[in-house]
């Protein structure tokens, strides 16, 4: 049977070979190849072929994006307000009128359903885009005014300098303007890592900086190890700020570094968010809700829907129903316009996703899924998996599995219920579903979260901040909230006495 994907692909996959030939670096406004002596290939994780081979960034090469990015750094921070607003917005139609090619990009590189790519990380981005096009005009800080009687104040937001982000695999394209948007609205220039199994896309987005007018060195991309290159750019004595998005454990390395040369540092980390059904929520909107929360991006999300505790007057129903929905979801070709979930990252990442499954098979019940279907086994693809009578304190209830697994817990009392949502070290994302809202208020306060959303669970926007609690990170992306982390705050106090000998002289030498 004729596969309406397989010419799609075949476009994208001939494009990358094409587009993506001078290397996959990105310094100084024009693609390199990397320096370390070692390769890595891009893998359609939905059919494991090779989509890409480039050559992996070295330190020499961070070196030479570093130095790109601060010679870029003067003039950059000195444009107006108006002038990198007027950038950004061009960069925002390149974006627009490109958007077909990110969007086959993304899926080629992350085996996502080419609805989703063109439905929510495309736009994403270019909403993103936009909006801080506008909110560069608006960056500003405390008015003035005379505070201590005797002087005028005001605080003026500076930019930091050079900044060097590392952006995980699992939204390549939305992580890479996550950090260049902020970064480079505030004035600053930066250096991006993304992930070496995930660089196209970012490579696009930096290119369609140079093609709006952004000057060169203002964005620049390094693919490179974690090891090699990663660690020299959190560590480059020239890089003023670090942020990362990714896991807790490599969090933790980062700030180590960061921190031994004092640098900025603002990190996304791990999450593991509960979606909390009470008793007199709307069953059919909590089952549809927690379907699509735990499976977008298959389930590789920080804030996807990974433990739903119900109210046990709901429970048996609300497992009943989500195993049967779960059960309609298509598997399939990426590129193919009816395919619901696609392929984990990699064949290593599904089965670590099938190894929390299968351990948990001697401590709970696996209701649907917990299996890669035979049928696509050529790629990394797992059933999506509903898991339900496991302890508060396993594994697959305390893990962040990042995967498309939901295990669900019943409880009793709201306080319970409340309890076992903050009993992780996790706090980046969460949901309370009830038609109460006194109920649902009490919730988003005592819920130790960054998000927590009311009666759905996923939707993010530009004008608000993303970021959490607890061991998933500190710092927000998106939204004006995130100038906190791209500027250094100065404030300015001018006498307006006139007077040469002040009172509080005084006090430091001779007699009033």
């Amino acid at each position: 049977m004729h596969n309406p994907g397989n010419s799609i692909r075949a476009q994208a996959q001939h494009h990358a070979e094409e587009h993506f030939a001078a290397g996959a670096q990105y310094i100084a406004g024009r693609p390199a190849k990397g320096t370390s002596g070692h390769t890595h290939t891009v893998v359609d994780p939905s059919t494991g072929e090779d989509v890409y081979a480039y050559e992996l960034a070295g330190t020499a090469d961070v070196d030479a994006a570093v130095a790109a990015a601060r010679a870029a750094f003067p003039g950059w921070s000195a444009t107006t307000p108006g002038e990198r607003s007027d950038a950004m917005h061009r960069f925002a139609a390149v974006l627009a009128d490109r958007a077909e090619e990110f969007a086959r990009a993304e899926s080629l590189q992350c085996g996502k359903p080419i609805k989703l790519t063109r439905e929510f990380d495309v736009p994403g981005t270019i909403d993103n885009t936009a909006y801080f096009a506008g909110a560069a005009r608006h960056l500003q800080g405390q008015s003035a005014g005379e505070y201590s009687g005797d002087h005028t104040s005001y605080v003026r937001r500076e930019p930091i300098g050079v900044v060097g982000s590392i952006a995980p695999w699992n939204y390549p394209l939305q992580m890479a303007a996550w950090k260049v948007l902020p970064a480079i609205a505030a004035g600053n220039t930066i250096v991006l890592k993304p992930a070496e199994l995930t660089p196209l896309t970012s490579l696009l987005f930096a290119e369609a900086a140079t093609q709006a007018g952004i000057p060169d060195g203002v964005v620049n991309i390094i693919t490179g190890a974690g090891r090699e290159a990663g660690e020299h750019l959190v560590g480059h004595p020239d890089v003023a700020m670090t942020s990362f998005t990714g896991s807790t454990a490599v969090g933790k390395r980062v700030a180590e570094i960061a921190t031994s040369t004092v640098k900025r540092l603002h990190l996304e980390l791990g999450g593991k968010a509960p979606f909390v059904v009470f008793d007199d929520a709307d069953l059919e909107a909590a089952v549809h809700g927690a379907v699509a929360g735990a499976l977008i991006n298959t389930g590789q999300d920080c804030t996807a829907a990974t433990r739903a505790y119900v109210q046990r007057p709901l429970y048996e129903e609300f497992v009943s129903k989500t195993a049967d929905l779960m059960a309609t979801v298509r598997l399939g070709d990426p590129f193919a316009p009816d395919t619901d979930l696609g392929p984990l990252i990699s064949y290593a990442q599904r089965d670590r996703v099938a190894g929390f499954v299968d351990r948990a098979r001697s401590y709970a019940r696996v209701v649907t899924g917990g299996e890669i279907p035979q049928e696509l086994k050529h790629g990394a693809y797992y059933r999506p998996t509903l898991v339900a009578g496991a302890a508060q304190d396993s594994e697959i209830v305390q893990s962040e599995i990042f995967g498309p697994v939901l295990v669900v817990l019943p409880f009793d009392s709201d306080d319970e219920g409340i309890r076992l949502a903050n009993d992780t070290p996790y706090g980046l994302a969460a949901s309370a579903w009830s038609r109460d809202v006194y109920r649902a208020n009490r919730a988003t306060r005592e819920i130790k979260a960054g998000c927590v959303w009311v009666n759905d669970h996923i939707p993010i926007i530009s004008e608000m901040p993303h970021g959490g609690y607890k061991a998933s990170g500190f710092g927000k992306d998106m939204s004006a909230y995130s100038f906190e982390e791209y500027t250094q705050i100065k404030h300015v106090m001018f006498d307006n006495t006139a007077v040469a000998r002040k009172d509080w002289h005084r006090t430091i030498f001779g007699d009033r």
